[in-house]
């Protein structure tokens, strides 16, 4: 029973730190549309489309310890402003940097992404995943080469 407490206290922990989930950097969703319900029907066709130059960049060999920046290229090829939501890589060694402005018909925009070999060693490949209102929403880019222990 002495225990108690102590869980208590522990529950009353999580459930402060848990808050809302909302910050002053949570993207605007005004101009997000889904182009398919729920029911399956097709919604009023103003739809972005992302379009990459290239969703692949082999970075080839470099020293461990050597931090490499590449930036995706992309193309608003639909009809309606394009939002890209979230960008996610699958490794803390990549961290991803983005637009959280929307991008217009027609225009581009681009993901940069820094790859920091440092305790890395042999082949590397790191995928980005990439979330927007655009169709299809969910992109994976994908970073690789391999770091050489000197």
């Amino acid at each position: 029973m002495r225990a108690l407490p102590y869980i208590y206290i522990a529950c009353l922990a999580v459930v402060a730190a848990c808050g809302d989930g909302s910050s002053s950097e949570d993207i605007s969703t005004d101009l997000v549309t889904n182009p398919i319900s729920a029911s399956g029907t097709e919604a009023s066709g103003q739809e972005a489309v992302i379009t990459f130059e290239s969703k692949e960049y082999d970075f080839g060999k470099i020293i461990q310890g050597e931090k490499i920046s590449y930036s995706y290229t992309f193309t608003n090829d639909g009809n309606a402003p394009l939002i890209v939501s979230s960008v996610a890589a699958s490794c803390g060694c990549t961290v991803p940097k983005w637009s959280k402005n929307p991008i217009g018909e027609g225009d581009t925009g681009e993901i940069e992404v820094v790859f920091d070999s440092d305790g890395k060693k042999g082949a590397q490949a790191k995928d980005i995943t990439v979330i927007t209102n655009a169709v299809p929403n969910t992109v994976v880019l994908r970073l690789s080469g391999e770091v050489i222990v000197p």
